[in-house]
């Protein structure tokens, strides 16, 4: 039960902010942080004033039920109104309760989307190929922006590592379940007896991170350049445009050639830098947080195995929740990639939840 006092503050707070708003003496920063939060209050606040007036109303319908004078089709009638109070007492408290959770700092950032081919050779590489693939379907199907950061063909064809920016509307808050080892069951072209193949790709989504959210300092870092080299490399590689970026705290290194550009190269590294040490930085916290509860979905250990696509059967499962899909062609088209997300967001708000109890 939440307590009766924190859904009268929700109400106050949404009439305090109407009136702020309705002065029109905001500067346009606050006003616009102001209207945010009376968008999101307005979402909840007649569940709210429900909550409030639930145990009045029932009082008066118990009331009429208790009442050896009353009409017998009376009561009928307020029997029935009692049982639809009840089911919408219970759906009020869920939903105020997923309301109050606490929220994700991360969920409305761009995202940065690395894939990596992984144990499998070839075939590996083709399976990450098609993973991204899916992911620009499913940006272009939702009016995201893709923009290539760097990217590594194999010989056959497929993507050794890409690495991406997606930007749009909670861009974070519908990837992030996407991190981890994706396993992929198929013939591969090459097999002659039609053999089924297992070969598996990692996909690790990072919130993209602002300079006001991470604070890197220049004497952290070791800069090195050097000529680019492989595909792509061949026309600036009379030229030191490479840049290799570690940051000397952490060891984290990142590696950019894709540009003819030093300085765009420097700053496309940069990027990618900021948002894996503002992941590294929230998984620490996040651990602090949770040393004693084990979460069944996780978000960012790229060693868990999260999904297999087994071509023969034509399905996907997700082994978090144990959710089979037999639409695995529409799910790489990106057509069914939001029946998943959904499911696994409701399966980990219930997690929270019962986490609150």
């Amino acid at each position: 039960m939440i307590p009766l006092n924190t859904v009268e503050e929700l109400i106050t707070r949404h009439s305090s902010i109407e009136k702020e708003l309705s002065t029109g003496g905001l500067e346009n920063k606050l006003f616009a942080e102001k209207s945010k939060e009376y968008s999101d209050l307005n979402e909840i606040i007649e569940s709210a004033k429900d909550y409030i007036s639930f145990h009045a109303e029932k009082k008066e319908l118990e009331k009429i039920l208790n009442d050896s004078s009353a009409d017998e089709e009376l009561k009928k009638m307020a029997d029935l109104e009692l049982i639809d109070l009840e089911k919408k007492y219970e759906y009020n408290e869920k939903k105020l309760k997923l309301f109050l959770l606490p929220k994700d700092e991360a969920d409305k950032k761009n995202a940065i989307i690395e894939i990596r081919a992984g144990t499998g050779g070839l075939e590996a590489s083709l399976f990450a190929s098609d993973l991204f693939k899916m992911y620009e379907k499913v940006s272009h199907k939702k009016k995201w922006s893709l923009e290539l950061i760097s990217i590594s063909k194999s010989d056959a064809g497929g993507l050794k590592e890409v690495i991406a920016s997606i930007k749009g509307s909670n861009i974070y808050s519908t990837l992030k379940y996407e991190s981890g080892v994706h396993r992929v069951q198929r013939v591969p072209d090459t097999e002659t007896q039609g053999r089924v193949h297992t070969s598996a790709a990692t996909v690790a989504v990072l919130p993209e991170a602002e300079e006001v959210d991470l604070k890197i300092n220049d004497t952290d870092l070791r800069i090195d350049v050097f000529r680019a080299g492989g595909p792509g490399g061949q026309s600036v590689n009379t030229t030191d445009s490479a840049v290799r970026i570690t940051h000397i705290p952490t060891g984290l290194s990142v590696s950019q050639q894709d540009e003819k550009s030093q300085h765009k190269n420097k700053a496309k590294g940069m990027k990618i830098l900021r948002a894996r040490l503002y992941e590294l930085e929230r998984s620490r916290i996040d651990q602090e947080r949770s040393k004693d509860r084990k979460t069944k979905i996780g978000t960012g250990d790229r060693s868990e195995r999260i999904r297999t696509y087994n071509f023969p059967q034509g399905r996907v499962t997700d082994h978090r929740i144990n959710l089979t899909l037999h639409k695995l062609d529409e799910f790489l088209e990106g057509e069914a990639f939001d029946e998943m997300i959904e499911s696994l967001t409701l399966q980990a708000q219930e997690e929270s939840l019962n986490n609150l109890r």
